[in-house]
């Protein structure tokens, strides 16, 4: 039986190639540019892989996947970006994540990937292993900020570095502009930063946007 696939990218043409790349050994079942839409329709779908890209503009890719792995403590998530960090790599992994593949190598590996992760085996990219390896390394006492921000702070933190003012993340969000600003500055005191630009800088150090 084919792998039920599912893709979530916010770019039509990744979406698209991937689609193409996975139609012969794999069932796709969807594809999807907001992943809101596609964890609500999650339980009905019920994929066996799920193909998310990391930066997305309404929920980036780690918290997809968290939301997701909630939903459906099976699936299999394989990460797909251009962050070429070992960091980011390093934290899906934490999130539940079986792959982490570079939008550049896709065409070669995305396919081997699937096969990889039905077999519950994991799966990265050469092209960051050896970096992947140090990260993952890492004492957890040192592992990222990121891991004190509530997801609702992540969000706006995300809406916020993908330069939505805070009346616009707010409107995306259906709260207030004084909810948002709230947790802006929240975020600035956690985070120990006293900038917005610092804390744009975190929001792309960390993979969020």
């Amino acid at each position: 039986m084919k792998p039920r696939v599912v893709i979530i990218d916010d770019h039509t043409l990744v979406a698209d190639a991937c689609r193409t790349l996975l139609g012969q050994a794999c069932d796709v079942v969807g594809t999807f540019s907001d992943p809101r839409a596609f964890l609500d329709q999650a339980l009905t779908l019920k994929p066996d892989v799920a193909v998310v890209d990391v930066s997305m503009p309404s929920l980036n890719g780690l918290d997809t996947a968290r939301a997701l792995l909630r939903l459906l403590p099976e699936v299999r998530i394989i990460m797909l970006t251009m962050n070429e960090d070992p960091d980011v790599a390093a934290e899906a992994f934490r999130v539940g994540a079986y792959a982490y593949l570079l939008k550049r190598s896709l065409g070669s590996e995305l396919l081997l990937a699937v096969r990889e992760v039905m077999a519950q085996r994991y799966y990265v990219t050469p092209l960051i292993t050896r970096d992947l390896v140090g990260s993952l390394a890492r004492d957890p006492e040192t592992r990222k900020a990121v891991h004190k921000l509530t997801p609702r702070q992540r969000e706006v933190l995300q809406l916020l570095a993908g330069g939505r003012s805070m009346k616009e993340a707010a409107a995306v969000l259906h709260v207030s502009a004084r909810t948002v600003a709230f947790h802006k500055y929240r975020m600035m005191e956690q985070l120990q930063v006293n900038s917005t630009a610092a804390l744009i800088q975190f929001a792309v150090k960390e993979g969020l946007v």
